[in-house]
């Protein structure tokens, strides 16, 4: 069995709405559990609409939000062990690349003090010349370099540029996991591509796994290895991507996957769930099923077990679509 990079095991966070006494609880992430081996890179998509529990998840795993119950380990290491946490180590094994790049830097600094700031302060190089040399190498990787960056301050550059440069940031500590909340939502259609392109091409080079959060279930379908779909909270299906997206197990990947345009583009609006009813988070039987068009009386009764079929395919249903046996 191959050792984890990351597990994560039945984690679930719990939000309150609105005051102490007449608040509600939001189960925001629920039961939620995934892992990504160690002996091979991969890029893992988080698919599902918004408010679906993608970031939430995701900022547990960079340690910004704690879970409420269940357990994350990095490394062979528990979170929830004190004792064992390294701050400094964590930043160099695990780095975030997030959803608007000229949210990511100050508009009062030049960008290039960022990346200096990582390499010197992390302790990564020794001294001012060896941290050029290397950021400069970085950079070439994501088709900039530091003449071009130094100096410059963030309005001076495009959207794609500049999340170019966030990327490159990552890896100046060549982490283990990258972890991008919609990296590509704030750039130009024309660039997305690109990025997405890069993802793949640095997870070999640098030998670094990814959890790419998206809308973008195009995007998602060509630089996938592995899909997560969460609904509501909750994980209803997981495998490799094109299993899942070729041949959807659950009705509401069914129902993405049908909706999948070109590639740049989201789904459908009419695809989107409406509003964010509280009370499909905190029922106890199928949250799909009040919308789901295969639903039956025992969906509506109880909550769906996890099926496993195939190798790596789960699927969490009572009717799945797709079985082992098909």
């Amino acid at each position: 069995m191959s050792e984890k990079l990351l597990e994560v095991k039945n984690v679930s966070k719990i939000f309150r709405i609105g005051g102490m006494l007449m608040g509600k609880k939001l189960v925001a992430v629920d039961d939620v559990s995934f892992s990504i081996d160690s002996d091979k890179p991969v890029i893992v998509s988080i698919v599902g609409e918004s408010g679906c529990g993608k970031s939430t998840l995701c900022k547990m795993i960079l340690r910004l939000h704690t879970p409420d119950a269940g357990t994350i380990t990095l490394n062979g290491y528990n979170y929830a062990d004190k004792k064992g946490y390294d701050p400094k180590q964590f930043k160099l094994d695990v780095q975030p690349i997030f959803q608007n790049p000229f949210e990511t830097f100050s508009m009062r600094k030049t960008v290039d003090t960022y990346l200096f700031n990582t390499a010197l302060r992390l302790g990564i190089c020794k001294d001012r010349a060896e941290a050029e040399k290397l950021i400069d190498e970085t950079l070439h990787n994501v088709g900039m370099s530091l003449e071009v960056v130094q100096g410059k301050y963030p309005t001076q550059f495009s959207g794609g540029e500049l999340q170019r440069v966030s990327i490159a940031r990552a890896l100046l500590t060549r982490p283990k996991l990258i972890i991008a909340d919609e990296p590509v939502a704030a750039i130009d259609a024309s660039m997305k591509m690109n990025i997405v392109n890069l993802f793949k091409d640095l997870k070999e080079k640098y030998q670094v796994s990814f959890i790419y959060i998206t809308h973008d279930l195009s995007t998602a379908y060509y630089v996938s290895d592995y899909i997560v779909t969460l609904y509501r909270g909750g994980l209803i299906e997981y495998g490799p991507a094109k299993d899942i997206m070729d041949t959807p197990a659950h009705p509401y990947t069914e129902l993405l996957m049908n909706a999948v345009p070109r590639v740049g583009e989201k789904w459908d609006e009419s695809m989107v769930m409406p509003d964010m009813e509280d009370k499909e988070y905190s029922i106890t039987y199928c949250k799909f099923a009040p919308r789901c068009p295969y639903a039956t009386d025992e969906c509506r009764q109880k909550r769906p077990d996890m099926i496993e079929f195939g190798e790596e395919r789960r699927v969490l249903c009572c009717h799945p679509l797709v079985t082992e046996a098909q």
